[in-house]
């Protein structure tokens, strides 16, 4: 089965059917080495490529943007998706009454910056997932929303992290615009493995980092904020990176005052994003599209595998909801458990949303998938047999 992704890239491969990207992506030979150029020159000539790393540096940020579906001057680099979070939920301007609508079972990461809002008067409204696939139509964010005063910001995941459920990011606009609502969006399950075009969908801010489904190194990731609405936000850690004279101490003039550098303040992670970079290099070689279409092709064989195995498939594969994550449960065995059971035959995943939960790539092969149901077949039939 060909790959989209270079599996030869994955040295991950030799050992592992390695099916959990959406905990931490491994990443590829073109990111190692990219970072390793990087540190060396800075061993060999400090910071005499300075000037160099910056036009890479912006390179990279145009590539990320691309991945967005959103112009470069709207994007920023940030340590992570939480740095991100926070920059939009300690940024924006609160008013005690003010109120903000999160879906419940986020990861932590993705409430927390809204739930420390409330000892300034802000009120946190949870849209409370439904079924066993924990879907969440948007729909249900109407229902929370028009439960009590129009919400300043409705804050969700793209690709919930438990059992996948994806959101319809530009239906759930929508309707937050007619509400005056503003939206704000956790994208690392879903950037890097679906398509996004968030400009065009209405959103207003999104943060992922890179050590998941973009194949890069932690410590590297990116920051979507509407130029329109830049404005509404705070800068938190102004520095020399973020104004347009970094000699001018007594003067705070941002550079330029329209773009999301702003909210850059000091040196960047300079080998983390240029390792990220080299993974967005490959996905644009390949296509997101591809990887999405090869990724929809391998969930759809582990769920008709993993039932014929006598698993019990927990997320939804609906065509609106479906993404990179499928999460199942093996009868008579718990998932902290398997997961290590799993681990014992090489096979990579985690315990989450209840069950196990498998996240394949572009890398990952039919094989990968064959190699997981065998072992889950076996856990099975011992769990069975207790």
């Amino acid at each position: 089965m060909d790959t989209p992704l270079d599996r030869d890239q994955f040295p991950v491969c030799r050992q592992w059917a390695y099916l959990d990207n959406a905990a931490i992506g491994p990443i590829p030979l073109s990111a190692v080495e990219a970072m390793g150029h990087h540190t060396m020159e800075l061993a060999t000539c400090g910071g005499l490529t300075f000037d160099d790393h910056q036009v890479s540096i912006e390179r990279i940020r145009a590539a990320a943007a691309r991945m967005m579906g959103v112009p470069a001057t709207d994007v920023a680099f940030v340590k992570n998706t939480t740095e991100g979070l926070g920059f939009i939920a300690n940024g924006l301007q609160w008013a005690p009454g003010d109120r903000v609508v999160v879906p419940a079972l986020e990861f932590p990461s993705a409430t927390f910056p809204w739930s420390t809002l409330q000892d300034r008067g802000v009120s946190v409204s949870f849209v409370h997932p439904r079924g066993p696939g924990r879907t969440l139509p948007v729909s249900a964010f109407a229902e929370v929303m028009d439960a009590g005063p129009a919400p300043k910001l409705v804050a969700t995941s793209w690709v919930q992290f438990g059992r996948g459920w994806r959101t319809d990011l530009a239906e759930l606009a929508e309707v937050c615009r007619e509400r005056g609502s503003l939206l704000c969006v956790d994208a690392i399950q879903g950037l890097g493995v679906v398509p996004a075009r968030f400009e065009e969908w209405g959103v207003d801010f999104a943060a992922a980092d890179g050590h998941k489904w973009l194949l890069g190194p932690a410590g590297s990731g990116v920051l979507y904020v509407r130029r329109s609405h830049l404005g509404l936000l705070r800068p938190l850690e102004p520095g020399w990176h973020s104004v347009r004279n970094p000699q001018a101490w007594d003067e705070l003039t941002f550079d330029p005052d329209d773009t999301a550098r702003r909210l850059e303040g000091g040196m960047l992670n300079a080998v983390g994003i240029l390792g990220m970079g080299a993974s967005l290099t490959m996905f644009e070689n390949a296509s997101v599209a591809a990887v999405w279409e090869h990724v929809h092709r391998l969930c759809e064989h582990a769920v008709a595998r993993l039932r014929e195995a006598g698993a019990t498939v927990l997320s939804s594969r609906s065509h609106e909801g479906r993404s990179g994550i499928l999460t199942f449960r093996v009868g008579g065995v718990a998932p902290e458990a398997a997961v290590t059971a799993l681990k014992e035959a090489g096979v990579a995943c985690s315990a989450r949303g209840g069950g196990l939960r498998v996240s394949p790539h572009g890398y990952n092969n039919e094989e990968d998938i064959d190699r997981l149901v065998r072992a889950v077949a076996i856990l099975r039939h011992k769990g069975q047999h207790r």
